[in-house]
């Protein structure tokens, strides 16, 4: 990671640094040059942006600097993360800027740009923009009026694009309740599951710049259970912000994760054989429940460290065709290299619709795990391994649990916290063994 590119590309408090429109527009015209550089021609560029009220001024930035440098710049106007990664490489570009900050308040934003082929920014090239912006030597320019003239084909093309991922399986029967989270999807999804044949009711779906993930959408899931019991509907679907993640709720208010949809998806995979090598990837956060059941369909497990970024690069490792997280943030390598929240959602519902089962019902062979997680405050983050007592006990508790249970201990990256997280049959044993490991970090390192 970088000094202003984290995982995600750039992220921060919008108008301030490095996300006032000075540095914005620094970082469009750095992007052009460095295109330039590589293609040896002027770079064309597509952006797109979620529904903040900052993110027409940080675009605007952007398209001043890259018009500064003489590249060609498009916008989609406001539409989903995924959705401008997937026109970059359908329409040609050779770049695309997204402006969104995900699942944050709306204060924040973001800036983060996808090659052609769906991966994230080289951060060899990140390193160069960095560079561009401590040296200052970039003359910033004034933002621009955005030119979004091509918004609505560039809409319907996704559109199409999405509706292809439920391979002719219509969804009329299913009665379902979007939550847009205000934020991206928020005329998109409508859309979408209308012209599939679904019944369709929509909540959190007027946006006003500052209502982005308020309350609402894939963080907060209350409201969206409640309309799906209120109005006896079949399904909930809620999406983040930039709409690259999805959760559902079942008809009795039930929620199914990133783990759950992972079962759905890959278990109609490995009866129709398209699950290439029988393997699945999902994270460390990934519920042992599902490690299990997988299991018994002889399918493999491959956990990859908690972010959608390793995710991504242990599915192309490993050559698998589905991986993701419990946060709803579902990649399939061959459809595309990014999470999108709406085609995981038309995958997951046509499944359905073939299968002709319920949400409830697709889920009933993945039993999830109690899971307990103990905070222990230390004054050092030494290995664990390198501390005896904890070591001793780790593994202890590992050959206890064996396969029916799961130990994850690490260090929190912002505080001084030992995180001690454990899965398994029961709730009362989880909790004894959890707290007297915790009893055993903090005689160590408390």
């Amino acid at each position: 990671m970088g000094k202003h590119f984290g995982t995600d590309g750039v992220r921060g408090r919008a108008g301030e640094f490095p996300l006032d429109e000075r540095t914005v527009s620094i970082i469009g015209r750095s992007l052009a040059r460095q295109f330039e550089a590589s293609l040896g021609r002027k770079p064309r560029f597509i952006s797109g942006r979620d529904t903040r009220e900052s993110g027409q001024a940080i675009e605007g930035a952007i398209h001043a600097g890259v018009a500064a440098e003489g590249g060609q710049i498009s916008s989609a106007g406001v539409i989903t993360t995924p959705g401008v990664a997937f026109l970059t490489g359908a329409e040609g570009y050779d770049a695309g800027i997204v402006v969104s900050a995900s699942h944050n308040p709306f204060e924040d934003n973001g800036i983060k740009v996808f090659l052609p082929s769906g991966k994230k920014l080289d951060s060899s090239i990140e390193k160069l923009i960095e560079e561009d912006i401590e040296a200052g030597e970039i003359e910033p320019v004034a933002p621009t009026v955005l030119n979004e003239d091509l918004v609505e084909g560039f809409d319907e093309k996704y559109l199409e694009h999405l509706r292809s991922a439920a391979e002719g399986s219509s969804l009329a029967g299913f009665s379902i309740v979007l939550d847009c989270a205000n934020g991206a999807a928020y005329d998109l999804a409508p859309k979408l599951f209308r012209s599939l044949g679904a019944e369709v009711l929509v909540i959190n779906n007027s946006p006003d710049g500052r209502n982005i993930n308020k309350d609402c959408g894939s963080l907060h899931l209350d409201g969206l259970a409640a309309a799906v019991v209120e109005a006896g509907f079949d399904i909930g679907i809620a999406f983040d912000g930039d709409a690259d993640r999805v959760l559902f709720v079942d008809h009795k208010g039930n929620i199914v994760d990133g783990d759950g949809t992972l079962w759905i998806l890959a278990t109609e995979m490995a009866e129709k054989d398209r699950l290439a090598n029988n393997k699945v990837v999902a994270t460390v956060m990934s519920n042992i429940g599902l490690e299990i059941a997988f299991r018994s369909r002889n399918i493999e497990l491959i956990r990859a460290k908690v972010g959608d970024k390793y995710v991504l690069e242990e599915l192309i490792r490993t050559g698998s065709v589905v991986g993701g997280e419990q946060s709803g943030h579902i990649i399939f390598p061959e459809r595309s290299l990014v999470g999108d929240g709406m085609a995981t959602a038309v995958l997951t519902l046509s499944s359905l619709a073939r299968r002709g089962l319920s949400l409830c019902d697709a889920v009933a062979g993945f039993q999830r795990f109690p899971q307990v997680l103990v905070n222990v405050a230390v004054k050092e983050k030494r290995p664990f391994e390198e501390v005896r007592a904890i070591a001793e006990a780790a593994v202890g508790l590992e050959k206890e649990m064996a396969e029916n249970g799961r130990l994850l201990l690490r260090y929190s990256g912002t505080e001084n916290l030992a995180r001690v997280m454990i899965e398994g049959v029961d709730q009362d044993d989880i909790e004894r063994k959890a707290a007297a490991l915790a009893d055993i970090i903090r005689e160590n390192l408390g």
